[in-house]
């Protein structure tokens, strides 16, 4: 398989890792995080004129048609700048969800307001007792007049659900509340009546919201794709997830071990720098080893996440999430332990590195949860 970036794609990357560099150091993300909103509508609307909003899109849904190759170097641009501001959510998450669930013209309108950097989107979907059981869904929509809907329930850990305009809520519309059908997906304004949102930033940087649902009146068009059939989506919305986050901890990953490679190069210690250790050259080497682990399962990530078998595709995201945690719990703390106390400062970088890393082991699932996932998929014999 070639690997090599097209021009065009070299040609993104370079604009990426440009706005990072020249926007992003971090003393600047400091300030935007120290901010009451906790991430930058500049920058947001720089990368809406960058194209980067819309990226992933069709060209009928108001996007630029970016493949999976695209979209893994803009999440890893963004992993080395530790971006704080809600694409993930967004366009990853949410815009996922649209694209897959929603009618032609529906998706040209919310689609089209996410790339032009005016719609901000929330996928409200995990609660307090569903771990990372997607199929454990106890919010409840209930049909009202035929042609209604009533939501009652509650949404923890929003990523970004703070500043999102629309939220796309998951909700359980029959059977039982661990049943994979009877599962549906409703678009639902942030500021309707009856929803409240407590938002909070989280140790990563990040923003994350509890949403609660108290008797929410929502039209028939509130409805995303078909009653009950919602489950093969949100699988397919967090796989999409997957696969970003994986790219993202590359750059994390990569920008980690180049940290501290260059500190273990100028930090001296017994009159020679501490890179001549043996024991300190062998964690760098461990720490380099798990990079690119991390580098080839983000790859094999990016290229799966839109198989056609979701069985497949399954086994693939589940090996790339299980590979990603183990990596990014040795270069993350690896990271840290190397730089010593400095790497513990709110000063110096590789301490949020490794705050991210730590979040991005657990996203969307824990190395245990891939692996007893992995065991469920093998074939026996």
């Amino acid at each position: 398989m070639d690997f090599e970036l097209s021009n065009e794609q070299q040609l993104l990357k370079d604009s990426v890792d440009r706005l990072i560099a020249d926007r992003y150091e971090l003393r600047t993300r400091g300030k935007i995080l120290e901010s009451d909103a906790g991430w930058s509508r500049e920058i947001w609307s720089t990368l809406a004129d960058l194209g980067l909003l819309g990226l992933p899109f069709s060209n009928e849904d108001g996007g630029f048609g970016g493949g999976p190759v695209e979209q893994m170097i803009i999440q890893e641009a963004f992993g080395r700048g530790l971006l704080v501001e809600p694409y993930l959510a967004t366009v990853i998450l949410g815009g996922s969800a649209i694209a897959l669930a929603a009618s032609a013209e529906r998706r040209a309108e919310i689609l089209g307001g996410v790339a032009e950097g005016q719609r901000l989107l929330a996928f409200a979907h995990g609660e307090r007792l569903s771990r990372y059981r997607l199929r454990q869904v106890e919010t409840t929509a209930r049909r009202v007049g035929g042609d209604g809907w009533v939501l009652d329930g509650e949404k923890t850990t929003v990523i970004h659900g703070g500043p999102a305009d629309t939220l796309i809520v998951s909700a359980r519309t029959s059977g039982g509340k661990d049943d994979e059908g009877g599962i549906s997906l409703f678009v639902v304004p942030a500021n309707t009546a009856g929803v409240t949102v407590r938002a909070y930033p989280t140790f990563d940087g990040m923003r994350g919201a509890d949403i609660t649902f108290a008797s929410v009146a929502l039209a028939s068009d509130a409805l995303l794709g078909e009653a009950d059939e919602a489950y093969p989506v949100i699988e397919h919305v967090e796989q999409h997830g997957i696969a970003a986050v994986a790219a993202e901890s590359v750059g994390l990953m990569q920008a980690a071990l180049d940290m501290s490679v260059e500190y273990l190069k100028t930090r001296t210690q017994f009159g020679r720098p501490i890179g001549e250790f043996q024991v300190l050259q062998h964690r760098a080497a461990d720490m380099y080893v798990a990079v690119e682990e991390a580098r080839s399962i983000a790859i094999h990530a990016a290229m799966m996440v839109g198989e056609a078998d979701p069985v497949a595709r399954r086994q693939a995201m589940a090996t790339a999430k299980a590979q990603i945690g183990v990596s990014a719990r040795e270069v993350g703390q690896s990271g840290v332990q190397l730089h010593g106390g400095i790497g513990i400062t709110e000063e110096y970088a590789i301490g949020h590195y490794f705050k991210r890393l730590s979040m991005i082991e657990r996203q969307f699932g824990d190395v245990e949860h891939h692996m007893a996932l992995l065991a469920s998929l093998e074939t026996p014999g």
